[in-house]
């Protein structure tokens, strides 16, 4: 089977991101993939309005009150389309994101925020895709400190995955590389990159049932998704509660002791601490559920905040004006 894999940078060209990615496509490459790199600053890429016409669609969708799904409201205005809809092709993806402000710059958000109008589950659902090609990805933060000053990087890379059905077996962390090409001198680094191509290949030739995480088996401490961030669990809108949860994937259950690192980590409940993990399509269903439960008990009442919020709505103050 041929395999397609897309590199994905949003950082300087020819900087450490492009670097990592080139390091890892071209391992991909000469094992016979078919590879492709796009830089999202070569893209006119628009802003998620808010306007939640994706969302209303699939709840009508599901409700039965709508039969065809038009898609975003900005699929003709800018690139996204286009970009989203050759990602659907591909068997595998390496991003690559500069941290700033201890997160993924904002460049990447603008694109990956407008994923939920190419909800993947859904449309496979109604048709749009005809195939799932069970995308694997790996993910790559490049920041010019250590884990401190990138302690959101990944973790936000990683949830900008679930709306996409795109699964993570790897993640690199790439530290202190300020300026462009300062990662050549730190080879290990490179080489981590380049073995991140070799755990794309190796996923993408195993059976979708059987993948497994490829990166560091201690990485993190949740055990699902290896994210570092997990935080008291608090009541869902449905009741459902986890004395700890992944702040990532959703996962619940108690604190516990990694017995290779001594470290904290999470223990997921054997039982239930799997339905709301987001990386299974049905728990995202049931976020969907909620969003349209929403939707519903707001409409029963707007009759009664009208007034009010016909108030707020008059209500003008000084804005800033600005010379262009």
């Amino acid at each position: 089977m041929a395999y397609k894999v897309m590199g994905v940078c949003a950082g300087r060209k020819n900087g450490n991101g492009e670097i990592a990615v080139k390091a890892a496509l071209k391992v991909l490459q000469e094992k016979g993939a078919e590879v492709e790199m796009i830089n999202l600053f070569d893209y006119d890429i628009l802003p998620c309005s808010g306007c939640e016409g994706c969302t209303m669609q699939m709840g009508n969708i599901a409700m039965g009150k709508q039969k065809e799904y038009h898609g975003c409201v900005l699929k003709d205005k800018d690139d996204v389309d286009q970009l989203v809809t050759e990602l659907h092709t591909c068997n595998g993806v390496i991003f690559a994101v500069p941290t700033y402000d201890l997160a993924p710059s904002s460049v990447y958000l603008r694109f990956a925020q407008r994923f939920l109008a190419y909800e993947l589950s859904f449309l496979k659902e109604i048709g749009v895709v005809k195939d799932d090609p069970h995308t694997v990805a790996g993910l790559i933060s490049v920041g010019g400190s250590m884990h401190d000053w990138q302690p959101l990087a990944l973790e936000v890379l990683q949830a900008s995955m679930f709306t996409m059905s795109i699964t993570p077996v790897d993640r690199l962390m790439i530290q202190r590389v300020g300026r462009p090409g300062n990662v050549l001198t730190t080879p290990e680094q490179v080489e981590r990159a380049k073995q991140m191509g070799e755990h794309i290949w190796e996923a993408m030739n195993t059976p979708v049932e059987e993948r497994s995480w490829l990166g560091d088996p201690n990485d993190g401490v949740c055990p699902n998704c290896h994210s570092s961030l997990v935080y008291p669990g608090d009541a869902h809108w449905d009741g459902v509660e986890f004395p700890y949860e992944c702040a990532v994937c959703g996962c619940g259950g108690t604190l516990g002791t990694n017995p290779e690192t001594g470290k904290l980590m999470l223990e997921i409940d054997p039982e239930n601490g799997h339905i709301r993990d987001r990386f299974i399509d049905a728990s995202r269903a049931e976020h969907l559920n909620e969003i349209v439960q929403t939707r519903i008990g707001f409409m029963q009442r707007q009759g009664e905040i009208k007034p009010l919020y016909d108030e707020y709505k008059s209500m003008e103050f000084p804005t800033v004006e600005v010379s262009r």
